[in-house]
Parts: structure tokens; sequence; C-alpha cells
């Protein structure tokens, strides 16, 4: 399997751990650094994100989902 900052791979995808932070989500999803943290601060984001102090997570269940990979 390729690594790298473009995307992830089915594989990779289902091995994530209950959540994963806004970096991961964002890879996951094709988007960019800035726009996954503009979309989580405006409460935009495409899957759930919890705020824990100033860090961000994505749920991997709802990212699943997302993507259609939900078991």
């Amino acid at each position: 399997m390729e690594t790298g900052s473009k995307g992830m791979g089915r594989e990779e995808l289902l091995t994530l751990p209950a959540v994963v932070d806004l970096d991961t989500g964002n890879r996951a999803l094709g988007l960019g650094r800035s726009k996954g943290y503009e979309l989580a601060k405006r409460g935009e984001y495409p899957c759930k994100v919890l705020r824990l102090g100033k860090a961000y997570r994505v749920v991997t269940a709802d990212l699943l989902s997302l993507l259609g990979l939900a078991a």
C-alpha cells in the first residue's frame, strides 16, 4: 500500500481507532488541512467532530458511514 498525504485506502480506513485527529479525517475525505479546520470551526464538517479542549477528533463510525464503508 502506498503511503502519503493523499487519500486513504479501504484497508487503512477500516483499521482506524474509534476517533481520529482532524488531519486523518481530512486525509480520508481528501480535504486540505485549512479547509478541514475551517469546516470544523464552523460546525460544517461532513461527519461528526468532537471538540476536546483545543483538539478536534473525528468519529470514525460517522466517517466510515459517509464513505460507504460502515459495517
